[in-house]
């Protein structure tokens, strides 16, 4: 991190540079004062990815990255200079290793964070807390506790957010929610949720224990979690099978398929009474990844609606509502229904719309312009992957939890209870 870099910078911008201050107009470009501040922690595929989207708008600057893994900073970086090569203004994009010095930034507003699944709370937590807005991919928590913290922090903050739960912006999947809430199908009977399956175990040779790469601060990567032996078949894409990183599969994805479900049950603020784990299969051989690769886990609601959440084993990938007068069945690129009428792009499916976002980013620089909230906010998200964190806490126990929704509590079950809100924490990083 280049400390006089960025004292230099601040420096600029307080005025303290002699002789009159000229700024260039870029067309195309809102002026420096119009346009909405970014920093993004993780850079990585999906980060630098969401990262594009706002890089691509005239009322949108990135201002600085982070990232544990220089290399994966200095892509970023590079993403970041290419954009803004030709505007005389341009003063460079800053990097850090360490998120917390970016979110202390007074100059950035949003945040985006695309880490692993790990640090996704304590970095959205600290950029609130430092009155950002928050853009951060799914899932929303690595641990339920972590959900629940967020949000109170953020109803406290009244920080904009938007958690990376896209479908929610794309026009099949509203078409099809709006199906279900009209009433089409009858009255709810049970929903099924396809999400895909995971990965049985590692190749030969993956186990190989090494020292981390310089470029790489592997304390800080594994932060909160336990500090596991170096293994690189599990560094970036492949961390998500294993569980002191990721969720697995079922925690990848529930954001996703469960999310677009509790839209079209009307639990966006809900949630089940019930939740039951069966078929979790995990790898024989735990000493790389040891995600379950097969899972199912079977939901109850006080409507008497049930859902099923299980891998292609089970269900195929999406979300399939069924009624007592009808279905319908939604995917990426897909949506069908057992009235084709419905699908049809001129069909009005009645008076009740659900929320209409023109486009996942850019519904996300609106909230932060007009503070209206956006179409996935924080405990919607957090809600929509409660079954997943329930469905692990049920696995382990051997045993159904029964939840009361509105209060979020387990009933009746103290070791339950205090599991879920005792998540394992490495010193001296806490939870809140």
């Amino acid at each position: 991190m280049d400390h006089g870099r960025i004292l230099s910078r601040r420096t600029f911008l307080g005025g303290a540079a002699a002789g009159p201050l000229i700024l260039v107009r870029v067309p195309g470009q809102a002026p420096p004062s119009e346009r909405i501040t970014f920093g993004l922690i993780g850079c990585g595929g999906q980060g630098r990815g969401d990262m594009g989207h706002f890089l691509g708008r005239g009322d949108c600057q990135v201002l600085a990255v982070c990232d544990v893994d220089d290399n994966q900073a200095a892509q970023a970086k590079k993403q970041v200079d290419g954009r803004y090569k030709n505007d005389p203004n341009y003063k460079g994009c800053d990097v850090y290793r360490d998120f917390r010095r970016l979110c202390e930034r007074k100059d950035i507003q949003a945040v985006i964070v695309a880490t692993v699944d790990h640090w996704h709370h304590l970095c959205s937590l600290t950029a609130v807390r430092n009155g950002k807005d928050v853009y951060c991919e799914k899932p929303v928590t690595h641990y339920w506790k972590e959900g629940s913290i967020l949000v109170a922090e953020v109803a406290k903050a009244k920080a904009i957010w938007q958690t990376g739960s896209q479908q929610r912006s794309e026009w099949n999947f509203r078409r099809a929610v709006e199906i279900v809430l009209n009433g089409h199908i009858g009255k709810i009977q049970h929903v099924e949720v396809g999400l895909p399956t995971g990965r049985a175990g590692h190749k030969p040779g993956q186990e190989k224990v090494e020292e981390p790469p310089p470029h790489l601060d592997y304390d800080m990567y594994c932060g909160p979690s336990k500090k596991l032996p170096f293994i690189r078949a599990r560094l970036h894409w492949d961390w998500r099978w294993n569980l002191n990183f990721g969720g697995g599969q079922l925690m990848d994805w529930i954001g996703h398929h469960n999310d677009i479900a509790h839209w079209g049950m009307g639990e966006d603020l809900g949630g089940p009474i019930e939740v039951e784990a069966e078929g979790f299969m995990y790898p024989e051989d735990k000493t790389v990844y040891d995600a379950p690769y097969h899972y199912h886990v079977k939901c109850k609601y006080a409507s008497g609606t049930t859902s099923s959440i299980g891998d292609s084993k089970y269900h195929p990938m999406g979300t399939k509502w069924i009624g007592d007068k009808g279905w319908v069945y939604v995917n990426r690129g897909h949506l069908s229904a057992s009235t084709k009428e419905w699908c049809d792009k001129g069909f009005d499916p009645g008076p009740v719309k659900a929320y209409n976002s023109p486009g996942h980013h850019a519904n996300f620089v609106d909230g932060v312009k007009t503070r209206k909230p956006c179409i996935c906010p924080v405990e919607v998200s957090h809600r929509s992957i409660t079954p997943g964190h329930l469905g692990y806490l049920s696995d382990q126990l051997k045993r159904p939890i029964k939840w009361d929704p509105k209060a979020e509590k387990v009933i009746g079950d103290p070791e339950a209870d205090r599991i879920l809100n005792n998540p394992p924490y490495r010193a001296p990083w806490k939870i809140s």
